[in-house]
Parts: structure tokens; C-alpha cells; sequence
């Protein structure tokens, strides 16, 4: 009898477990895809607040904090077009951390210059005080062909 309990109770909690980074997972999902939307709006207020203040971004022409990120956004030396999102795959940690990675075809203007680039974009996000913060946001070029393995 004690077997069976204890084996009822383990189910309940591994699929509550499951079920709690399943929601985690869906919630960072979204929040990607809204900023990529606030990205494309240049909607630097729901930017601000997402971007924790030590942020970092990592571009294919350089590395810069959360400021710089904002400015340029603002101004639209890089003008975040439309994230064309071809899969998406989510690593939680805990219940306040996750890594989200988006196979994506960015097409931006830059320099004067519309231009489509293949990436694997990786966002890490921090839950602090109820809300999800991006830590990180890394542009990795890659080719179309590029698979994000499950």
C-alpha cells in the first residue's frame, strides 16, 4: 500500500512538474514573440521595461548594453522589420529561468539598406518580481538550412 502511494504521490508531483514548465515555456514563447513585434514597432517603452538594465546584445557588428539596444531601436539605425519565426525551443530552469532559441529570417533596415539575414537568435530571461527580465539576446547568423534540435 505504502508502494502505491508513494507512486501516486511521485505522478502527481513529476506531472505538475511538467505541466509548471509547459505554462513557464508557452509564457517566454509569447514574450518573444511580443517583443519581436515591439521590436518591429520600435516600441522602446515595452522594450525598457522587458530589457533588464544589465542586458547585453550581441550583434554581427558589435556588442552593446541595454541603452545602445534602445537607441538604436529608437532611432532606427537598425530598424527590426519583421522576424519571420521559423521554430522556436525553450530550456527552463527552475521556475525564473529559461533560454529561449528562434530560427528566424530577420529582414531589417540597416544603414539605409533593407536586407534579410538567416539567424538562430538566443534570449536568456529572468523572473524578477513577477516578471520575466531578458538578460541576453544573441544573433548567431547561420544558413537557411539550420536546424534548432529539440
Amino acid at each position: 500500500m505504502k508502494n502505491l502511494v508513494f507512486g501516486i504521490l511521485l505522478t502527481v508531483i513529476s506531472t505538475s512538474s511538467f505541466a509548471q514548465s509547459t505554462s513557464i515555456e508557452e509564457e517566454i514563447k509569447e514574450l518573444s514573440k511580443q517583443k519581436w513585434q515591439w521590436m518591429a514597432d520600435k516600441n522602446v517603452d515595452e522594450l525598457a521595461t522587458l530589457f533588464h538594465d544589465k542586458s547585453k546584445f550581441v550583434h554581427m557588428s558589435g556588442s552593446w548594453k541595454k541603452d545602445r539596444e534602445l537607441e538604436i531601436i529608437k532611432t532606427g539605425s537598425i530598424w527590426y522589420k519583421n522576424a519571420d519565426v521559423h521554430d522556436v525551443a525553450v530550456e527552463t530552469f527552475g521556475d525564473d529561468t529559461a533560454i529561449l532559441w528562434n530560427r528566424i529570417t530577420l529582414t531589417a533596415h540597416v544603414r539605409g539598406n533593407d536586407v534579410s539575414n538567416e539567424f538562430t537568435v538566443t534570449e536568456f530571461y529572468k523572473k524578477e518580481g513577477g516578471d520575466w527580465k531578458l538578460l541576453d539576446l544573441t544573433f548567431s547568423s547561420v544558413r537557411d538550412t539550420h536546424e534548432i534540435e529539440h
